[in-house]
């Protein structure tokens, strides 16, 4: 609550300044993010479901191989739905799509590379990504926050040198905006890779070289003061 030397409006005695001060900090990534979507198809329900099935054991044990580097792995939309055609008078179930979307969160981008290569050679595996992005807890969300604050104080502290006089007391500080972006437009194609199974094991596919995108960090502080009456 403002005092009754500092009211919360400006005054002749107590003049009112309002600033704002802002951040932009460009960082390296902390995480990759890749979406992996399984599918099988085929004419008998249950036969389909057990192929969706199989692939996706596959799919988690392999992401799962790779220990610390994979820092979250989760289960998104899981469906299985007949395509009907017409014969005669009724409509009979043509086939059916079973799909299963993973995601998955590495922390190791070397290890990234050559796990997108190894799913993207799995049959019938589609891959989207990377996205690039830090962490909510990161310690450079602090960071701009803070640097935005200081440029606030810096800037009060040059318009009141401006008038021949100095900040008084701080009224009131918001925070106007913090977020963070790829330094460049994410390019969102798809790794897609489909391969039917054959009698000779093909070789390993070399590994990806991904370069992370750097990360924008903007944040945004609005700042009131009160400075002490100019000698003028």
């Amino acid at each position: 609550m403002a005092s009754p030397q500092n009211p919360p409006y400006g005054t002749p005695e107590a003049p009112l300044l309002t600033v704002r001060g802002e951040a932009e900090l460009e960082v390296d990534p902390e995480i990759a993010r890749i979406g992996i979507t399984l599918t099988a198809r085929g004419r008998d329900r249950r036969t389909t479901l057990d192929d969706l099935t199989r692939r996706n054991t596959t799919t988690l044990d392999l992401i799962k191989s790779y220990g610390d580097a994979v820092e979250n792995l989760s289960t998104g939309s899981i469906s299985l739905t007949p395509e009907l055609t017409h014969r005669g008078r009724g409509e009979r179930v043509r086939t059916y799509h079973g799909t299963i979307r993973l995601t998955a969160e590495l922390t190791d981008f070397t290890a990234l590379g050559e796990l997108t290569t190894r799913l993207a050679d799995l049959d019938l595996t589609t891959i989207e990504g990377p996205t690039w992005e830090l962490r909510p807890t990161s310690p450079v969300h602090r960071r701009a926050r803070q640097q935005a604050v200081r440029e606030a104080v810096q800037r009060a502290d040059e318009y009141a040198e401006a008038l021949g006089t100095t900040v008084a007391a701080l009224l009131e500080l918001a925070d106007t905006g913090t977020n963070g972006r790829p330094r460049a437009a994410f390019d969102r194609r798809a790794v897609r890779f489909s391969m039917a199974a054959t009698d000779t094991e093909a070789a390993a596919p070399e590994p990806l070289d991904l370069e992370p995108q750097r990360i924008q960090i903007h944040a945004e502080v609005s700042a009131q003061f009160t400075m002490h009456p100019p000698n003028r």
